[in-house]
């Protein structure tokens, strides 16, 4: 378990090399790390960023997609869902579903399509599954730039919860509100869609991957879910709550992005408007 002392050592060390857009070592190369003490030292980032002005407006989950468990973690693969804290500062909305981003001091960023959440009632901490599912306000599709530190994208799984849960930027699409008799059945319908992602430098697009949402832990549903019970033992972070913006994890392994790319994307099987963004 770590002392407040290292927890906070390792954080400013995070915050430093993501304010100087530049790599690090994994933490884990220096001392070994448990779930628990990289939780503590998130919890130590997000009171800090706090502190300076920030607002925490979501959770962003990371690797609930089992499908890309194989590809992460250097000593043993990742195998269970992580969470990491969203900002006012790193949320941005795309009007007409379209817009240009920049990859300015993003550290080796990657792209990963998503469904989002709003919570419009805060969670019961003994709800059901479907009364959870009752909670969700909104749904729109997003891409996530994901940032890593750590050299050539390896790291374990400590390491990315540490370092902000690997999260950049989350950029929004068009909401789509959820009428109270559909939302208990949102989980089969999103479990059944799929998304494919394209790519364009100069005019031309080719399909780079597709992607289910069954393979994120069965349903998006079910990582809002999962990330719930989560929360509930970890009691130094506050509890899922109404007015959140939840992204449930990437439908697709993470794709590198540069600077005169347009991605692309679109559904299949969801009523959810695609995404076209453009990197400068």
């Amino acid at each position: 378990m770590l002392v407040a002392s290292q927890a906070s050592r390792y954080a400013h060390q995070l915050l430093d090399a993501r304010a100087d857009s530049r790599q690090l070592s994994p933490l884990t190369d220096d001392a070994p790390l448990s779930i628990g003490d990289a939780y503590d030292i998130a919890k130590t980032i997000l009171d800090v960023r706090v502190a300076q002005g920030e607002m925490m407006v979501g959770r962003k989950l990371g690797f609930t997609n089992r499908t890309i468990w194989p590809n992460y973690g250097e000593h043993e693969p990742i195998k269970a869902p992580i969470w990491g804290p969203m900002f006012d500062t790193t949320v941005r909305y795309a009007q007409g579903n379209a817009g240009v981003q920049s990859l300015a001091g993003a550290v080796q960023p990657r792209l990963e399509p998503e469904v989002v959440f709003k919570l419009g009632r805060t969670p019961g901490p003994d709800c059901r599954m479907e009364e959870l599912a009752d909670c969700i306000e909104w749904m729109a599709h997003a891409f996530e730039i994901v940032a890593c530190p750590f050299p050539g994208w390896k790291f374990e799984a400590a390491d990315a919860i540490a370092a902000f849960g690997l999260h950049g930027t989350l950029i929004v699409g068009e909401p789509a509100s959820i009428a109270p008799r559909a939302r208990r059945k949102l989980a089969g319908v999103l479990s059944n869609a799929s998304v494919s992602l394209s790519c364009s430098r100069n005019g031309t697009f080719s399909l780079r991957a597709a992607g289910f949402g069954s393979d994120v832990l069965d349903s998006p549903v079910h990582a809002l879910w999962h990330a719930h019970q989560l929360l509930k033992t970890q009691p130094q972070f506050p509890p899922l709550a109404a007015g959140e913006i939840i992204s449930t994890g990437t439908w697709t392994d993470a794709w590198p992005i540069e600077p005169g790319q347009t991605w692309t994307s679109a559904f299949s099987g969801v009523l959810l408007p695609g995404l076209a963004v453009s990197f400068v």
